[in-house]
């Protein structure tokens, strides 16, 4: 990039006091937001959609009005996925269910219908909820759910945004040639910048141009995910293990389908090592393939899902102990542990980033063995 020597100066001289008041106001309307969201659920959770457990809901839906607050249902109503998107208390989004069975074909109808009035848990056209299912009434069958959910839909969010932001820095680029960087485009160009001489070269020497798009795509939605996610009302997309899975699943593909005669030679015929040893060492090397892909799942899943339990458990606090000063107490360690989410969140993705360049520089490296 022919800007890039310009763009960390002009980063840098940001004005870093008008950039903290901003983070400082945002984390506090995070803070109260939150809260408020809360303060509603608390006054009338026995209104509230049980989405994530439909037959516990319709148990709690007899009753009394003055239930006990629960703050597991909160945690787990946030970090698990639901057929709809919960925002506040009386402020919830429908999404399109997408059905198919052999009896009675593909059918959409708004997963609205599935709540009476007062967000109990209803059969609906012959089709009713079962947890994460949907299943017939009349046969009891599960059906193939093809349903926009609320992960789902945050998919296809950070998606559109990733697009929107990276298709206008592009445009900007060709633009402005030769020039110092504006705008998003100030804090973009640095941070690709970063992965391709910080991640990519040093880990892939050969052809590391040939890694750089997919890499590069594999840090911005992580990080757009986990930013995204700590919004209020946000749904926990990487945190979800489904999504953490398939960016894993895709890092062992490439990696496994770029590896050269030395990469696999070293996996079933180790050189350099006696018979008996290479025996043993074997399926080691075999099991190795597939723990690569397992670490990357489980490492992004447990650090962001942490931390949202975390951040929900402290806003809880105030109404288990019905205390203002708990409560203010909780808002400011909310406060400063987003801030420490905010790293975290850039965190996971240069880590994910890392070990998918180290991986695939692995599989490609010349055989340097005498």
């Amino acid at each position: 990039m022919q800007s890039e020597i310009k763009t960390l100066p002009v980063f840098a001289m940001k004005k870093p006091l008008s950039v903290t008041i901003v983070a400082f106001f945002s984390f506090v309307f995070v803070a109260v937001f939150s809260f408020s969201g809360l303060a509603q659920h608390a006054e009338g959770s026995h209104d509230s959609i049980r989405a994530e457990n439909p037959t516990d809901s319709l148990q709690a839906g007899h009753a009394e009005a003055g239930e006990k607050f629960s703050a597991n249902e909160v945690i787990i109503e946030h970090v698990l996925d639901a057929p709809v998107w919960h925002f506040a208390e009386h402020l919830v989004l429908p999404l399109p269910v997408i059905v198919y069975s052999a009896e009675r074909g593909l059918e959409v109808f708004s997963s609205a219908h599935f709540y009476d009035e007062h967000h109990h848990p209803v059969e609906y056209n012959g089709y009713k909820l079962e947890g994460r299912d949907i299943v017939l009434t009349s046969t009891g069958e599960k059906v193939l759910n093809l349903s926009i959910t609320k992960n789902v839909a945050m998919l296809f969010l950070t998606a559109a945004m990733l697009l929107w932001v990276l298709l206008s820095v592009a445009s900007a680029y060709k633009k402005n040639q030769g020039k110092a960087p504006k705008g998003i485009q100030s804090f973009i160009e640095p941070v690709v910048v970063f992965v391709r001489d910080e991640i990519v070269k040093p880990n892939i020497a050969h052809n590391h141009e040939r890694y750089l798009p997919y890499i590069l795509t594999l840090f911005f939605f992580i990080f757009f995910g986990n930013l995204l996610g700590l919004l209020p009302g946000a749904a926990n997309l990487t945190g979800n293990i489904a999504i953490t899975l398939s960016l894993a699943v895709l890092t062992f593909i490439i990696t496994n389908f770029s590896g050269n005669a030395t990469y696999w030679k070293h996996v079933f015929w180790t050189p350099g090592v006696p018979l008996p040893l290479r025996i043993i060492i074997l399926p080691v090397e075999i099991i190795g393939l597939f723990t690569k892909p397992f670490a990357l799942t489980i490492r992004l899943f447990v650090a962001i899902t942490a931390g949202h339990i975390v951040l929900l458990s402290l806003i809880c606090m105030a109404f288990i102990f019905h205390s203002y000063l708990v409560g203010i107490g909780a808002s400011v360690m909310v406060l400063f542990i987003s801030i420490i989410e905010l790293l975290v969140a850039a965190i996971q993705a240069y880590v994910f980033a890392l070990f998918t360049a180290l991986y695939i520089g692995m599989a490609t490296a010349e055989d340097e063995h005498h």
